[in-house]
C-alpha cells in the first residue's frame, strides 16, 4: 500500500486525480509546481500527514484543507497568501507549520488552538504583530518571524516556555519586555537588524541561552546581567554603538566567539583576556587594543584588530 507520493518540482498547475488507491496516503509532496489552485478531492486523503505546498501560486486556499485533521506537517511557503482562515484552528494535530515567504499581514487568533504545534515558520511577511492566542502554544520549540514588521514584542511571550529557538531579526523592535526572561529553555535568540537601544535585565536568567545575536541594532550599554548567561557560546554585538562592555562579561566562561566590530569602545573588561574557551575575538573597527590581547593570541584565540 502506498503510503507517499512526490509531484514535486513537474510543473504541474492542476493535480491529477489521485486513484482510490492511494486514498491511504500519508504524505503528499507538491513542492514547487504552479498550483493556483487544489482539487475538491484533497480531503479524502484523510490519513495525510504530511502536506508540502511550498513554492506555489497559491492565494488562497480551499476548505477542504482544513478538513485535513491528521496533518502533523503543512508547508504553505512561498506562495501568495495574504490571508489566512480561522478555520486553520481545525488542524489540532499539526506539529510543524510553515508559512514563511507569503504576503499575510496578520495570523488568525485561532491558530492559539494548535496546541500540538511545536515549530512556527512566519517568516518574510508582513506581520505588524503576533496574535494573543499565540501564547497558548506552550508546547512551541521554535518561533521564527523574521523579515516581517513587528515594532514590540508582547509581555505574553514570556508564556512560551518550552521556546528553544526565537528568531526575530530584520523587524523594527526597539525594546524587549522583561517577561522574555521567563523564557528558561531558550538555547538561541537571533535579533539583529533591528532597533534595539536597551535589553532588559532579565535577559541574565537565559541561563541556557547558547547564542545571542544582537548585530545591527541600537545598542548603547548592556546590562550587568549579561555576565549570568553561564552557557553561552557565541556573542555577536557588531555595529552597535557601545563604548563598554560590563565587567561581568569576564563571566562567560563558556564563550567561544565575541563578534565586537563598527562599536566605539574606550573600554573592555580585562578579564576577557582570561575566557578560557575563547576561539575567536573580532575588534574591528574599534578605537581600543588592550594589551591582554596578546595573552589571547598566545594562547591559540584567533583575533582580529
Amino acid at each position: 500500500m502506498q503510503t507517499s507520493l512526490d509531484l514535486a518540482g513537474q510543473h504541474l498547475a492542476v493535480i491529477p486525480s489521485v486513484p482510490a488507491s492511494l486514498a491511504a496516503l500519508e504524505e503528499l509532496d507538491l513542492e514547487r509546481n504552479e498550483l493556483a489552485t487544489l482539487p475538491d478531492w484533497l480531503d479524502q486523503l484523510s490519513n495525510l500527514r504530511v502536506l508540502s505546498l511550498y513554492r506555489n501560486h497559491l492565494a488562497v486556499l480551499p476548505d477542504t484543507i482544513w478538513r485535513l485533521t491528521n496533518l502533523r506537517t503543512l508547508n504553505l511557503a512561498d506562495n501568495r497568501l495574504e490571508a489566512l482562515p480561522d478555520a486553520i484552528g481545525k488542524l489540532v494535530n499539526l506539529c510543524m507549520l510553515d508559512l514563511g515567504h507569503n504576503a499575510l499581514t496578520q495570523l488568525p487568533e485561532a491558530i492559539g488552538q494548535l496546541r500540538s504545534l511545536t515549530f512556527l515558520y512566519a517568516s518574510n511577511n508582513r506581520l505588524a504583530g503576533l496574535p494573543h492566542a499565540l501564547q497558548y502554544l506552550d508546547r512551541l520549540i521554535y518561533l521564527n518571524a523574521t523579515d516581517n514588521r513587528l515594532a514590540e514584542l508582547p509581555e505574553w511571550v514570556g508564556n512560551l516556555t518550552s521556546l528553544m529557538e526565537l528568531r526575530l531579526y530584520h523587524n523594527h523592535l526597539s525594546t524587549l519586555p522583561a517577561a522574555v526572561g521567563d523564557l528558561a529553555q531558550l538555547r538561541e535568540l537571533h535579533l539583529m537588524h533591528n532597533e534595539l537601544v536597551a535589553l532588559p535585565a532579565t535577559v541574565g536568567r537565559l541561563v541556557r541561552l547558547r547564542r545571542l545575536d544582537l548585530q545591527d541594532n541600537r545598542l548603547a550599554t548592556l546590562p550587568a546581567s549579561l555576565g549570568d548567561l553561564s552557557a553561552l557560546t557565541d556573542l555577536n554585538l557588531r555595529n552597535n554603538v557601545l563604548t563598554a562592555l560590563p565587567d561581568s562579561a569576564g563571566n562567560l566562561h563558556n564563550l567561544r566567539t565575541l563578534d565586537l566590530r563598527a562599536n566605539r569602545f574606550i573600554y573592555l573588561p580585562p578579564t576577557l583576556g582570561e575566557l578560557p574557551r575563547l576561539e575567536k575575538l573580532d575588534l574591528r573597527w574599534t578605537k581600543v587594543a588592550p594589551p591582554w590581547l596578546a595573552q589571547l593570541e598566545r594562547r591559540g584565540c584567533i583575533v582580529y584588530t
